[in-house]
């Protein structure tokens, strides 16, 4: 059983949703020998895996927004983009300070409205490494096709962690 992060493989699969409770009960039941229809056990450390590689393929959307020039680096810009509206995500590291999230938080919903994606999910170690600058703490992606990649990669993310990483 191979789970097929991007959607790509051929075969007979089995659709569940990136849902952490979901996820446990249909590993629980045997639910996936049921949508196989033949024999097929989840291995134990399943959800463990998912959340490696959905980390992992939101971490490379990051990196991809950054190369095509769809990502802003730093209070400052990101204060920019948000106050011109130009930002489709805005990301935040899990360990920045209180009052630098709260303010672009504040900014990015006056004026973006529920149409912004606030992404907490990662260290600033992780956002450093996916961006290739270090001390990295807030970070916002441009609308376009990087952000709408991030997007989904990241509420699957969340959906496995079962976290308040996200607030749309």
């Amino acid at each position: 059983m191979t789970p097929d992060l991007a959607e790509k493989l051929g075969g007979r699969g089995a659709w569940v949703a990136a849902d952490r409770a979901l996820l446990t009960r249909a590993v629980a039941r045997g639910l996936f020998a049921r949508a196989f229809k033949q024999a097929a056990t989840a291995p134990d450390n399943l959800i463990d895996s998912l959340d490696a590689a959905l980390e992992k393929r939101a971490l490379d959307a990051l990196g991809l927004a950054r190369r095509t020039g769809e990502a802003v680096l730093g209070f400052d810009q990101v204060k920019d983009v948000l106050t011109k509206g130009k930002a489709s995500v805005l990301l935040t590291a899990s360990d920045a300070a209180d009052d630098g999230r709260e303010k672009l938080s504040r900014l990015g919903v006056s004026r973006l409205g529920d149409g912004l994606l606030q992404h907490r999910g990662f260290s600033s170690a992780a956002m450093s490494a996916a961006f290739g600058r270090d001390g990295i703490k807030h970070a916002a992606l441009l609308k376009g096709a990087a952000a709408d990649r991030f997007r989904r990669e990241a509420l699957r993310l969340d959906g496995v962690r079962a976290t308040e990483n996200t607030a749309a």
